[in-house]
């Protein structure tokens, strides 16, 4: 059994051929997907997947690129709401993708450590653990989880972790999860390995991200769940396991985090 602990199923680029999609993951073992939410719309899509279809759950929240750029107020109230709303659904197993990414400068950094705030909040108040976002915003990330993240909360994963093992340090503290995407078998990401070596067994997690960065055996092409197999691979061969191991391993640890009972 295989658990992609971070999908976007509902994207466009599968409505063709979302069926045979996913039965290419069941065959190649991918028992459970998490399919993620990045806005209101988004975040219904996944629901709606995850009540139609076997073994896949859900999460729900704004990615902080989509928070509004400077000619838009933001998220309203009433989309708050019904974010918040959503978050109480049974096959909603996580809060997010939240997070911080100052790659892009849409969103303000103000607007988006509110956002960050306001899901972190959310997580508490439904006990779901929240997926993390971060990219270009490493310390801010660090700055705001340390200060708002509830010690005995539910939790969080740091979701396609891109960093090394120096910035592993300081989630490792937190005691978050840490996901592996199709990066981390690129072939120029040494210090991405050296943290897919590093991170404490119990909290190991991987993930495609899919339809985004497919992993070196696939790149340049739509990733889907299936591909995930790269992935393990290159974080069995780098923690001198095998793929089974590691299989059984971060579905374990995924079935803790998301409170899997099946």
């Amino acid at each position: 059994m295989i658990t992609d602990s971070h999908t976007h199923l509902y994207w466009k680029s599968f409505d063709e051929d979302r069926d045979e999609v996913l039965a290419r993951a069941r065959a190649a073992g991918i028992d459970r997907m998490i399919v993620v939410g990045t806005d209101l719309e988004t975040s219904r899509a996944a629901l709606a997947l995850a009540h139609r279809e076997r073994g896949i759950l859900a999460s729900v929240g704004i990615h902080p690129n989509d928070l509004g750029g400077p000619d838009d107020p933001g998220p309203s109230p009433e989309t708050l709401a019904a974010i918040a709303e959503l978050a109480r659904d049974p096959k909603c197993v996580a809060i997010g993708e939240t997070g911080l990414d100052f790659y892009w400068d849409s969103v303000a950094k103000e607007r988006q450590i509110e956002g960050f705030r306001w899901h972190l909040e959310l997580s508490s108040a439904t006990g779901k653990p929240v997926i993390i976002h971060s990219r270009d915003a490493h310390q801010e990330t660090v700055r705001v989880l340390s200060e708002d993240l509830a010690p005995s909360g539910p939790g969080g994963v740091m979701h396609c972790f891109t960093m090394g093992a120096e910035e592993l340090v300081d989630y490792a503290k937190l005691d978050l999860y840490i996901s592996f995407s199709g990066v981390v078998t690129f072939k120029k990401n040494d210090a991405n390995r050296q943290a897919a070596k590093a991170t404490r067994a119990e909290r190991l997690l991987v993930e495609t991200d899919c339809p985004f960065l497919a992993p070196q055996h696939k790149r340049g092409k739509r990733n889907e769940p299936s591909f995930i197999t790269g992935v393990i691979e290159c974080v069995a061969q780098q923690r001198g396991m095998t793929t089974g191991e590691i299989e059984e391993l971060t579905t374990n640890n995924a079935a803790r985090l998301f409170g899997f009972t099946d």
